[in-house]
């Protein structure tokens, strides 16, 4: 048996009016994903245990069948181990975003306008990290390069009893004075973020952005603290080999740290515009090499979420249909037995622009035993119906034995 898991970032969401109460996952035309439902056990999952913040570090930690009340250490420790960092056990790691903060004199007056810089390039992106690393680093705090907005900062003995940060996607287009760095050692992290505002607009990089009307990348945002994580391996769990594709950090660190082999594919982002048809022809490239399980990861309904677009949000789910779902139709006689799951790892709601802790849909489908009794549509109405899996991580034993 071949295993793969299409995880659709945020797909999930809440009615929307505009979509006559539908959301955007009902409103989609998904033709290939349904005609996998009319076959597939389809149910609701639980990803974010009571306790935890409803992000997608704890929620593909559930996915990938680790409790996130055993395992979790947090977000950016992940991201590092995708980076080549190597983190002490007493380094603190922290998200360090690139983000577009509005024009007020007093940094606590400005507004989250934008927590992904306008998407930046990870090209423009390194040369502002280089330049963050030559005038800010010192012997506690490093910088240190990732994708787009996405970058990591190490804290050598860095506390994470003393700090409290917001993620900046939670804060889209609020006054942010509440929500910078609090706690004893917060004052520290503030002060590299108020450093960085003053430099980073003079970059050449942001006065050309701002020439062609694109919003500049101004300040850094610290979040996501954890310390270095330890996980049993995927392989000693399932006795699987087996890849993990995505574009973003985090996801691939936690596979890294699972023992999955990290693919990487040209011209996928980790935004709302991404290469799925690539990543999708990697993931199968895969299977048909011989791993017995693939998680292909897709951030853009995530994105679009965060950004509050209902468009956006219904393209990169019917992107998701027919250039993931639709090419695994095609090629779906080339395997002799396949076990598949759809799901999001947690819902981005439009109306919040940040993620939730409700329960998400999963869809699972077998080749060789297609159910006669399923729903023939996959959305959040259709799931509450059947199947529901209150702790999250035992879906993947589930979807592995059967």
């Amino acid at each position: 048996m071949q295993y793969l898991i299409i995880l659709s970032d945020g797909m999930a969401d809440y009615d929307i009016p505009e979509l006559n109460g539908q959301t955007p996952l009902e409103y989609a035309r998904t033709p290939n994903i349904d005609t996998l439902a009319r076959q597939a056990l389809i149910g609701l999952v639980q990803t974010i245990p009571e306790g935890l913040s409803p992000g997608s570090d704890v929620a593909n930690l559930a996915v990938m069948g680790y409790n996130p009340l055993s395992y979790y250490t947090g977000r950016s420790p992940l991201e590092a181990v995708s980076l080549g960092v190597e983190l002490a056990d007493s380094d603190l790691a922290l998200r360090c975003n690139l983000v577009t903060l509005s024009g007020e004199e007093e940094y606590g007056h400005k507004t989250m306008r934008d927590y992904s810089a306008g998407e930046i390039s990870t090209e423009e992106s390194a040369r502002l990290l280089a330049e963050l690393q030559s005038r800010l680093s010192n012997e506690y705090f490093s910088f240190h390069a990732g994708i787009s907005y996405r970058h990591l900062v190490v804290w050598k003995n860095g506390s994470d009893k003393d700090v409290v940060l917001t993620p900046p996607h939670d804060i889209s287009d609020q006054v942010v004075g509440k929500y910078l760095p609090q706690g004893k050692d917060g004052s520290l992290l503030l002060e590299l973020m108020l450093r960085s505002q003053e430099m980073l607009i003079k970059h050449p990089v942001n006065q050309a952005r701002m020439e062609k009307g694109e919003n500049p990348a101004n300040s850094i945002w610290l979040w996501g603290e954890g310390r270095r994580p330890s996980l049993p391996t995927f392989k000693d769990k399932y006795g699987l080999n087996g890849s993990v594709v995505c574009a973003v950090d985090l996801v691939r660190g936690l596979g890294i740290c699972a023992g999955l082999t990290p693919v990487r594919v040209a011209g996928a982002t980790g935004s709302v515009e991404t290469n799925f048809a690539g990543k999708a022809r990697a993931a199968l490239d895969e299977l048909k090499r011989g791993q017995d399980f693939v998680y292909l990861h897709i951030e853009s309904p995530d994105e679009a979420g965060h950004q509050g677009s209902i468009k956006r949000k219904i393209w990169a789910i019917e992107q998701v249909d027919k250039e993931v779902v639709g090419l695994l139709l095609k090629e779906l006689d080339d395997f002799d037995q396949i076990r598949v799951m759809i799901l999001p790892d947690h819902p981005t709601p439009i109306s919040t622009r940040t993620h939730s802790s409700n329960p998400v849909p999963f869809l699972i489908y077998e080749k060789n035993k297609p159910l006669i009794d399923g729903v023939g549509k996959y959305n959040e109405k259709s799931a509450a119906g059947g199947l529901f899996i209150a702790d999250g991580y035992t879906l993947m034993d589930r979807f592995i034995k059967g």
